[in-house]
């Protein structure tokens, strides 16, 4: 049992048992060579060296065999095993001695040695958080604390448990030592030796009464210069992700993965996210030697498109790039990259270990991208609201020459809340200029054009196709009344005002931030059609509804929801409640058309949203948009029954002519018509 572990008896039989055999408890045999050269950074020659709980383990001989240290005593409880060292030593390590001594009574003098070395003995001993072994643990610290002098380090060689290295951390942090967490480099037989092992070194400083402060540091095995941070709790978090990555390292290198994994590599310096890693089985790929596994660099601004961004995308992108295993690597905005060559260099260590089974040795992995490079992308303006928290306005270079404006919400990163055409991109970063004088652009200077003719979110062409339920069978009405909740970047009001020469759009936006971002980034702008109300969207509904009813042509919802918690980010509850949808409802023309941009993950949730729907409006459209979660739905309070179909194809064909009315820019890659194409009846 665990108990036994203090048990001078059970050692005694253990190691009779085990004979000449070496023993480390940590498993870390494979590990010495490593281990052996961290010691080297805090053990000197000169240094007077207690190793704890000795054991039959070959360290101690190992540091005296090549000279690292020869004044070195050894204790431990079992006094068979003692007995073993000392035959084993006593010619060849003349000034290498073996004691028999209890770790929680030493009989030496205080102060007097520079090293306490651990290697195993703690794990060992700290084998629940019983109230009496809790105890024996604080008598083992305060002995090592006596014997060893102020500035002296107490070196634990351990599989950091997470109550283990706790334990140990705010011990010794709360008596003003230096915490300081090692990560010995793997080496040696990685399918037996799966966890990896730190070495705790505690650094012996005099207390300071009253004094709170504490240095807490983590070494990775891939960098040599320490990380502080701020608490034990971040310092025993950095330790369970790295045995979390060693444990999928494990795992995902002996079978493919049934699921995606994904993982972010975080910046040495900020800690911040660098790289998002999914890795990425295709089982039906018949695996050949060159073809086991490949990475695909995901150009900057595009990790949020359906291939890249979406579990299903990536699958596909894996089958068409027709290897075994693809780990996608996105990068993030608030880092800096050099190039793709840069890229290589710096992930080349790390994405080997997330290898697959069966990869030949030295096999050449391949790193793949879209034209070549690692796209670009600016960050115009960042910004940060009350209401909507940490936001970023983009430019980005998409698939071929266009170039894009884009609002992201940073609780959100992957989704981008509003995006727009540029006409006349800014010069980017990296991107040749065609001008001949070598002047640099003003910080001042304007930002390229705003495309306000094209739409490019999907769920916008949709929901603007909506607006063919309107009217009679051959021709749209004259004025159109709109409502739009909802502002992001604006494009959705800008393009129904600008293309229906009568409509009179009233936007509202809780957030003023959005007002002022739509208007300097996006080509916003207010007039006598166009107006925006600063207001929450429920207040606004419903006071119109109280105020004034059927006054609109069409109520268009574009809202987000701030509660990632529930699964439905676009809208919020609140304007899906059966009360809330009725007072829509009232605000409407008898024909007037309801838009509703719904993104719900919750299959529950989602038809509890429909059926109230359903019951308050009687004709109820769905439009799907592929590759995404959006579906567009569009409500009608009229009399319940079908539309003809070939009156919907009638009303689409009136809209786009209304579109394409002779001087008015229109881009040929859709019409109205393509949009309707996969509108059913629910």
């Amino acid at each position: 049992s665990p108990a036994e572990f203090g048990s001078a008896r059970y050692w005694d039989r253990f190691f009779r048992q085990r004979g000449q055999r070496p023993f480390d408890r940590d498993r870390a045999g494979a590990r010495r060579g490593c281990c052996a050269l961290l010691l080297h950074k805090y053990v000197r020659p000169r240094d007077k060296v207690l190793v704890v709980g000795c054991g039959n383990s070959e360290l101690s001989e190992q540091m005296y065999d090549v000279g690292m240290c020869e004044d070195i005593i050894n204790i431990d409880i079992s006094d068979a095993v003692i007995r073993q060292m000392r035959e084993r030593s006593a010619s060849t390590r003349p000034q290498m001695s073996y004691l028999r001594m209890d770790m929680l009574q030493m009989d030496f003098p205080d102060a007097h040695f520079q090293v306490v070395l651990d290697k195993g003995t703690l794990d060992a001993l700290l084998t629940d958080e019983e109230e009496a072994t809790l105890a024996k643990v604080d008598q083992m610290f305060a002995e090592i604390s006596r014997v060893l002098q102020v500035g002296g380090r107490y070196l634990c060689v351990s599989l950091a448990q997470a109550h283990v290295l706790k334990k140990a951390v705010e011990y010794f942090s709360q008596e003003g030592w230096v915490v300081r967490i090692h990560q010995v480099a793997s080496s040696g037989d990685k399918q037996q030796f799966v966890l990896p092992v730190f070495v705790y070194v505690m650094t012996k400083f005099r207390k300071i009464p009253g004094s709170a402060a504490q240095i807490l540091e983590i070494c990775p095995e891939e960098q040599d210069k320490p990380m502080r941070v701020q608490s034990a709790e971040q310092l025993v978090a950095a330790v369970k992700d790295r045995q979390h990555y060693a444990l999928l390292c494990s795992q995902i290198s002996k079978t493919p993965c049934r699921e995606q994994v994904s993982l972010d590599l975080c910046d040495k310096e900020s800690g911040k996210p660098r790289y998002t890693l999914h890795v990425v089985d295709s089982p039906a790929v018949k695996p050949s030697r060159d073809n086991h596994f490949a990475i695909f660099i995901i150009p900057q601004g595009r990790e949020t498109e359906w291939l890249f961004g979406t579990e299903e995308g990536r699958r596909q992108l894996a089958a068409s790039a027709g290897f075994g295993r693809l780990l996608t690597v996105a990068l993030h905005r608030e880092q800096h990259y050099e190039g793709m060559a840069g890229i290589q260099a710096e992930l080349s260590g790390k994405v080997m270990e997330l290898a697959p089974p069966g990869l030949p040795a030295r096999q050449q992995v391949p790193f793949l991208s879209v034209g070549g490079d690692i796209g670009v992308r600016a960050v115009r303006h960042c910004g940060s609201s009350p209401l909507s928290g940490q936001f970023v306005v983009e430019d980005v270079k998409g698939d071929g020459t266009c170039y894009f404006r884009r609002l992201i919400f940073l609780q959100n990163r992957n989704v981008v809340q509003s995006e727009a055409r540029l006409l006349a991109p800014t010069p980017l970063p990296g991107q040749k200029k065609r001008r001949k004088d070598k002047k640099k652009a003003s910080p001042t200077e304007p930002p390229g054009a705003i495309d306000k003719s094209y739409l490019c979110c999907e769920h916008h062409k949709a929901m603007v196709a909506g607006l063919c339920l309107l009217g009679g069978p051959d021709a749209l009405p004259g004025e159109l009344a709109v409502l739009v909740v909802g502002l992001g970047g604006g494009s959705l009001p800008l393009f129904v005002h600008d293309y229906f020469s009568e409509a009179h759009v009233a936007v509202v936006e809780i957030d003023p931030s959005m007002l002022e971002v739509a208007t300097r980034w996006f080509g916003f702008s207010q007039g006598d059609r166009m107006q925006v109300h600063l207001s929450d969207g429920l207040d606004y509904v419903a006071k119109l509804a109280a105020e004034a009813p059927a006054q609109y042509d069409a109520v268009m919802f574009d809202v987000d929801s701030k509660d990632l918690t529930v699964g439905m980010s676009c809208p919020p509850p609140a304007f899906v409640e059966k009360p809330f949808l009725q007072k829509v409802k009232t605000i409407l023309k008898p024909e007037g058309v309801f838009v509703l941009n719904l993104v719900c993950r919750d299959a529950r949730l989602k038809e509890s949203v429909l059926a109230a729907l359903r019951d308050v409006f009687p004709l109820l459209y769905a439009r799907r948009i592929q590759g995404e979660v959006n579906e567009i739905l569009l409500c009608q309070p009229g009399p319940a029954g079908r539309r003809d179909p070939a009156e919907l194809g009638a009303r689409a064909r009136a809209l786009e002519g209304a579109l394409r009315q002779p001087g008015r820019p229109w881009d040929s890659s859709y019409t109205l018509a393509d949009m309707l194409q996969a509108v059913h009846i629910l």
